[in-house]
């Protein structure tokens, strides 16, 4: 909503143009952005249902890969509703959480920005696509990466003791979800340390002053996402979230120095940054 549509009264010309509502007026917009946000996932489901035997392809994909390279092992289904509410109910619903997740973000993100001054108002694209692609990129990285050596990891610890992985396609599907939709939330962290520091809740310094016990927090949280208990996986899944707490960091220091009108010296971090990067593959060289 901007303040084209809204009355004058509305508007507080001492607060630089933020918005002024009323309890009934913030419900009334909270219902609009929240059928908004379910019309278009709704729409998002119809066309996954539509590709539903395509989208479990992709879906057993990960398991399919794990039987192959262990050389055993495949899919059951127990209940005879299995394949129907899995296949064309709730595999469908998982997709359109995804592609719908741009729409829903940017109704969120338009419920709250008139809360907000018109010079943070501007942050509106970086933060629909940064919280969208983030969201994606976390989906991504749980499929390609997590989800699949964790399976293979899981399967094959039978072998040795000649038990043959067989897997119901509901806890399958289970354990895939929670995988998937965890490492997708936990990719949002950048996003919410910038949000707490645009609206002033932290501060980079106090964010850095902190980092041991977010690093704690983040390896007890990786423990839990994983679905393998060994360290490789846990570690594949703590690392990128302690990048991305930092990315966080130095995005919030970015939005705190524009605030304070001061400029950032590129020319510097991106001298340092090229060297560190040369040194990485000199020694990534080396090692091969």
């Amino acid at each position: 909503m901007s303040t084209l549509d809204l009355p004058d009264s509305l508007v507080d010309p001492d607060d630089d143009g933020m918005l002024r509502m009323s309890i009934v007026e913030h419900l009334e917009e909270l219902r609009t952005r929240i059928i908004r946000a379910l019309i278009g996932f709704g729409v998002a489901y119809v066309a996954a249902m539509v590709f539903a035997n395509q989208l479990w392809d992709l879906v057993q994909a990960p398991g399919l890969a794990a039987f192959k390279e262990l050389g055993e092992g495949g899919f059951i289904a127990i209940d005879p509703f299995e394949l129907f509410s899995i296949v064309w109910m709730w595999t469908p619903l998982v997709a359109a959480i995804f592609l719908s997740a741009p729409w829903v973000i940017y109704q969120a993100w338009a419920f709250i920005s008139p809360g907000l001054y018109p010079r943070e108002r501007r942050w509106a694209l970086p933060f629909i696509f940064s919280t969208a692609g983030l969201f994606l990129a976390g989906g991504l990285f749980a499929y390609f990466v997590v989800f699949r050596y964790a399976l293979i990891f899981l399967l094959g610890i039978g072998r040795p003791v000649h038990v043959t992985p067989m897997i119901s396609i509901d806890l399958y599907f289970g354990r895939f979800v929670n995988v998937m939709l965890g490492v997708a939330v936990t990719f949002e962290l950048p996003v919410a340390i910038f949000f707490l520091t645009l609206i002033r809740l932290a501060s980079p310094s106090f964010l850095l002053r902190h980092s041991r016990y977010a690093i704690l927090a983040i390896v007890i949280l990786a423990a839990v996402l994983t679905p393998s208990p060994d360290a490789m996986n846990m570690t594949a899944v703590a690392v990128p979230m302690t990048l991305l707490y930092f990315l966080g960091v130095f995005a919030s220091f970015l939005l705190v120095m524009r605030r304070e009108h001061r400029k950032f010296p590129w020319q510097i971090f991106l001298y340092w940054l090229l060297a560190v990067l040369a040194v990485v593959g000199l020694c990534a060289l080396y090692v091969r």
